[in-house]
């Protein structure tokens, strides 16, 4: 796919490449649920595929995860946003 919306994912590929659970899309990013609570992100930094900035929060304990057209928000454990 087109890579600027996401359908390349080679950024990521080593840590995409096992414990996915469930992966999510909006237009122009993916997000990917790994089984440890992890969320993994690639395609157009605008519409949530690069999530830096957050690391620290998405980085353990996330259950699920859901998108719009634009971005990506995570649920954690404790029922945090």
């Amino acid at each position: 796919g087109d890579a600027r919306y996401g359908g390349d994912s080679r950024s990521v590929a080593d840590r995409v490449s096992a414990g996915v659970t469930s992966i999510t899309g909006n237009g122009s990013a993916f997000a990917a649920l790994k089984d440890a609570g992890e969320v993994v992100t690639w395609g157009d930094a605008r519409y949530g595929g690069d999530s830096r900035s957050v690391a620290d929060r998405v980085s353990a304990g996330v259950t699920s995860i859901t998108g719009n057209g634009s971005a990506f928000a995570a649920l954690k454990d404790a029922g945090e946003v």
